[in-house]
């Protein structure tokens, strides 16, 4: 068997949980478990975005980043846990559906993408972040993460609409 066909035959097992029956069968239960999403994803996103503008210099540019990023990212990674934990009761209720849909593999790639960014970013010029905390403008590295991070999570949002009506 092939790996498409391994993942593929794992998504139609999921579908077939009793969780994912109850979500596909409820009337209230997936459209309650979407807005959660939602509503935690524009934390993520609108969070991220706080901290990435203030790295480019375009906001808060009275803050340190160290301030707002102890400021934001408890909410950032709260709301993260809630958005990962609602979107894979999503993505179980309609598994191989989502296994086949380009713009939802799309919005895992540039999940991952950005994942890889924060741990490059964090692992780098963060190391360092008591060197440039103040400063308007961050040194390139910082501002390259920056403008990859909100390239990244812009494009989640818009694949994440896109999927719904694929």
């Amino acid at each position: 068997m092939s790996v498409g066909g391994t993942v593929l035959a794992l998504c139609t097992w999921l579908e077939a949980t009793p969780l994912a029956v109850k979500i596909t069968e409820s009337e209230w239960l997936f459209p309650t478990i979407e807005t959660v999403h939602v509503l935690a994803l524009t934390l993520v996103v609108g969070s991220i975005v706080l901290l990435d503008l203030r790295l480019l210099g375009l906001a808060n540019r009275n803050l340190g980043a160290m301030q707002l990023s102890d400021e934001t990212l408890p909410w950032t990674w709260s709301a993260f846990v809630v958005a990962a934990i609602t979107g894979t009761l999503m993505f179980v209720s309609a598994a191989t559906k989502y296994y086949g849909n380009v713009p939802f593999r799309i919005k895992m790639v540039l999940l991952v993408l950005a994942g890889i960014n924060m741990v490059v970013f964090h692992r780098g010029a963060w190391r360092i972040v008591h060197d440039w905390d103040r400063l308007v403008p961050t040194p390139r590295a910082v501002r390259a993460a920056a403008g990859l991070s909100l390239t990244f999570w812009i494009g989640v949002v818009v694949a994440g609409r896109w999927v719904g009506f694929v």
